[in-house]
């Protein structure tokens, strides 16, 4: 069984070793390359870790602060997935795993 897999988004950081700490401080380098986003999208890519992410806003990132992409993201193991043993002996992960337990009412 693999662990599930996952990532830490360094944007922030690299931005604050780069000298820039503010997100208006982005907003002008992006159209520069061609990348047109909002304030409040450029601010949510900065604060928060991105679901998905546009390849070319990623190059330009990377462009614009001059580092690898070994710096902005951080793969990281969450773990191993929980598994149960199957009757011919292999590793399965069920779905009946991560549902709760019925409750079992009983008469006084």
């Amino acid at each position: 069984m693999t662990a599930k897999l996952d990532y830490r988004w360094h944007l922030r950081e690299v931005m604050a070793t780069r000298g820039m700490f503010s997100t208006t401080d982005l907003r002008p380098l992006l159209p520069e390359r061609g990348i047109d986003l909002s304030a409040s999208q450029i601010y949510r890519l900065v604060v928060e870790t991105p679901e998905r992410l546009n390849l070319k806003v990623l190059m330009a990132l990377l462009d614009i602060r001059g580092c690898s992409m070994d710096e902005l993201i951080e793969p990281v193991s969450t773990g191993r997935a929980r598994a149960r043993e199957t009757a011919d002996g292999t590793e399965a992960i069920g779905v009946g795993e991560c549902r709760p337990k019925r409750a079992r009412i009983t008469g006084p």
